[in-house]
């Protein structure tokens, strides 16, 4: 009989990705059955999915939900969304404790949970403003210290975020394309293509859940200089695009429309390049990952060739 696979996230691009993968793989769509989780399932999204998995509702805010949406659940992707209110933190990372706290509870076996890496401990408390990552750490280190197996997805910079600012480019006066920031042309990002390669990791945990026990998979095809991503899309738009590294002042009056969140674009390019995404060790964390994978990853030209960018 088929394990329970509990999905959070099942309509966005990470759980999406998960019910996809294994419901095409031979294997595991034998050893698994999908229970979708969603909050709204009266969605489009929901819907569709509804048509080939089980779906139900299920709100971390809402205790009783979860307690219901995870009752039988054998193992459980699980991700927490950012919170920006000024206790964004303490909010992301309760979200995923009461998701582990209610597994646990119900008598789960296995949890693979969306992490990211611990921005303020690798820098040494430079940057302080990235809650998203830091919770998330936060949330991983609770999850390791309670009594249920648990391995550990951790993407890193999604290729799809090159279709939106600041990394998409866009036209100076002159008809030049440009793709500006406030770093070194040569800062790394780990790209991965969330939506099309993220149950390629977490289908490898799936697949041999005692082999990657306790393991955290830093997801990425490769890292990708900006330069090298900058050539990339020339190279498939046909159109020339140049880097400018601009003083942060520049970078801020020039990304006004990105008010809201520049400080956070700031900081996170800023870490970037100064420690590494996953931190001294990013190369070789992220080959390892890419090695154990399962299935052939997306490099960017080949998501870039999929999904045009939009210059206009």
């Amino acid at each position: 009989m088929p394990n329970l696979l509990a999905v959070f996230g099942a309509t966005g691009q990470q759980g999406g990705s998960v019910v996809d993968y294994v419901l095409n793989d031979p294997d595991l769509s034998q050893r698994y059955k999908i229970r979708a989780i969603t909050r709204d399932v009266n969605s489009d999204k929901a819907k569709q999915l509804g048509k080939k998995v089980e779906v139900v509702q299920g709100d971390v805010h809402d205790r009783a939900s979860l307690e219901t949406a995870l009752t039988d659940a054998h193992t459980i992707f699980a991700m927490t969304t950012p919170s920006y209110a000024p206790d964004g933190l303490e909010v992301e990372y309760n979200d995923g404790k009461t998701i582990a706290d209610v597994a646990v509870e119900k008598g789960a076996e296995y949890i693979i949970f969306s992490t990211l890496p611990p921005v303020r401990e690798i820098s040494g408390g430079k940057y302080t403003k990235l809650t998203p990552f830091d919770a998330k750490a936060k949330a991983e280190q609770y999850i390791r210290s309670l009594p249920i197996q648990s391995a550990f997805y951790s993407p890193g910079s999604f290729m799809e975020n090159t279709q939106s600012l600041p990394l998409k480019p866009r036209q100076d006066p002159d008809g030049t394309w440009v793709v500006a920031s406030p770093v070194s042309p040569k800062t790394q990002f780990p790209l991965i293509n969330a939506a099309g390669d993220t149950g390629k990791f977490v289908g490898a945990i799936l697949a041999e859940p005692d082999k990657y026990e306790g393991k955290t998979f830093c997801a990425a095809t490769a890292l990708y200089s900006l330069e090298e991503m900058i050539a990339t899309m020339s190279k498939v738009t046909g159109k020339t695009i140049i880097y400018r590294q601009l003083e942060l002042g520049d970078f801020k009056e020039q990304y006004a429309v990105l008010a809201a969140f520049i400080d956070l674009i700031v900081e996170v390019f800023s870490y970037y390049e100064q420690f590494g995404y996953y931190g001294p060790d990013s190369e070789k964390l992220v080959a390892w990952a890419a090695e154990n994978a399962r299935g052939k990853l997306s490099t960017f030209e080949e998501y870039l060739e999929a999904h045009p960018l939009q210059l206009t």
